[in-house]
């Protein structure tokens, strides 16, 4: 991680460069630039960010060298701190579709429900596997049980649907390894195990609403039969992420989510994992995290043999590490993979996050020149001056930017750039809880500016107007209640 370059900016507020006024100008008009390429000239946001960047520092009044400097040395930061979790995140995730533990998990959970149960277990369904995947991965691996569970119970696909979407929504907008949740941890300095903690404890609330009530409401407004097949509704070639879209591109679902298609054999299994087998693996990695948070604010004694092996193995690349060797023979070998089989799936896995790595990256050196700016200061000034709560404008920034770009990612790591001289000095708790706060902005209203929006849409055979009425709205609801529930935790730590 980069948490010593973290930990200088956060205690080290950089004086600002250049007038108030200039550097705000700068700010806005490096997030339009971003804007502009990605939504009007379908520009890639890997580029949008660097010619983002570079706006910045022109604007700014940075020498040309100084501010590629400030880009070059956060990007590599970023890459180094965010880059191995998502590789981890990527195997991990791959491992769980390809061996059918997630198939497995699935068909446990779903089949003991009741027809009334059945939104709060999809609910429970997606955020289980929404825990260790990107939200495109999850989303097409579990559009095949929407479908058999819509039909078996004779209801809407979407009021089993939007539950299955909340939970996997949920978990990319709060919770570590996705990479939304990861940059902005890793850019403001955030403790990983608390965060991952108080963002599975935000998640609880936010997916009971956003998923099982609103689905009722939601179910009741637009009513649409599943098909009889997992490509009849999306026969016009759904594409893109998700929630958390990294490209804000339409592509092929299957070929950005990198499972394999129809026509891709996947590696060769003999049986499926165990329920329980399946469970522990995917909850280790997580247990392991929290686990060492525990110990640092109960022990409290970096002397204490405890403490010290919960350190190591708690650190999140660590815990991913095992996790993901652990899953190569529970999940893997486990489900009769032979070595080379194995090799192939892990090789599989990485392929598809090249461009989420990049993006990443590419937002930690958007913030290296921001920051080094000092516009960061000036708006912690003024916020101080006004008296607006950081995790009120921490929410705002995202949302807007959520807005305007279609990208949660964007989102994320644009408003966690601009609050990180925010939080400078603030308790754990309180840093974590900002980083919440971004999460929640960063999902709100998903539109046609998002490739999920698409995604989603022809998958579940919707017209534009009732995917707003559903999908959007859904992603509103969640978006709201993570603030309030934020807010009012925030009331106790």
């Amino acid at each position: 991680m980069t948490e010593p370059l973290l930990l200088l900016a956060a205690d080290e507020p950089v004086d600002p460069v250049a007038p108030g006024w200039q550097l705000v100008l700068a700010a806005l008009l490096g997030i339009a630039v971003i804007v502009l390429l990605i939504t009007l000239l379908k520009v890639h946001p890997f580029l949008g960010l660097v010619l983002g960047s570079a706006t910045v520092g022109l604007v700014a009044g940075l020498a040309p060298l100084d501010a590629l400097g400030f880009f070059t040395d956060e990007f590599g930061g970023t890459a180094a701190g965010v880059g191995i979790l998502v590789a981890l995140g990527a195997i991990f995730a791959r491992l769980l579709a390809d061996s059918g533990g997630a198939d497995q998990v699935v068909d446990t959970l779903v089949g003991r429900a009741s027809p009334r149960a059945l939104p709060w277990v999809m609910a429970g369904v997606g955020a289980l596997i929404g825990l260790p995947m990107f939200f495109e991965i999850g989303l097409v691996l579990l559009m095949p049980v929407i479908y058999l569970v819509a039909r078996r119970a004779n209801v809407s696909i979407i009021g089993v649907g939007i539950p299955t979407l909340a939970g996997l929504s949920a978990m990319h907008g709060f919770v570590p390894p996705h990479p939304g949740p990861v940059a902005a941890i890793d850019y403001l300095g955030a403790d990983l195990g608390l965060t991952l903690g108080l963002g599975l404890l935000v998640s609880i609330p936010v997916i009971i609403v956003a998923g099982p009530i609103f689905g009722v409401i939601a179910g009741r407004w637009v009513h649409v039969e599943a098909p009889a097949r997992v490509g009849a509704a999306a026969s016009g070639g759904a594409g893109g992420a998700g929630s958390g879209s990294e490209t804000g591109e339409p592509g092929d679902p299957d070929e950005r989510s990198g499972l394999p298609d129809d026509g891709e054999e996947r590696a060769a299994t003999t049986r499926r994992p165990s329920f329980v087998i399946t469970l522990a693996t995917v909850l280790l990695p997580v247990i392991l995290m929290l686990a060492k948070a525990i110990a640092d604010i109960t022990l409290d004694d970096p002397e204490h043999g405890v403490q010290q092996t919960l350190d190591v193995v708690g650190e999140p690349v660590v815990a991913l590490l095992i996790g993901v060797l652990v899953a190569m023979f529970t999940l893997g070998l486990g489900s009769g993979m032979n070595r080379q089989g194995l090799s192939d799936t892990v090789g599989a896995s990485l392929g598809p996050i090249a461009g989420i790595f990049l993006i990443v990256a590419a937002g930690g050196g958007f913030k290296g020149v921001l920051v080094n700016t000092g516009v960061g200061t000036l708006l912690a000034d003024w916020a101080s001056d006004a008296d607006v709560p950081v995790t009120v404008l921490a929410w705002t920034l995202a949302v807007l930017i959520r807005l305007a770009t279609g990208s949660a990612t964007v989102a994320t790591i644009t408003a966690s750039s601009l609050m990180i001289d925010l939080v400078a000095g603030m308790p754990a708790a309180e840093v974590s809880l900002v980083v919440l706060a971004v999460g929640a902005g960063s999902v709100f209203f998903s539109h046609v500016n998002d490739a999920g929006f698409w995604l989603v849409k022809e998958y579940f055979g919707l017209t534009v107007g009732q995917t707003i009425r559903t999908w959007s709205l859904m992603e509103t609801v969640l978006s709201v209640t993570g603030l309030v529930v934020v807010l009012l935790i925030g009331l106790v730590v």
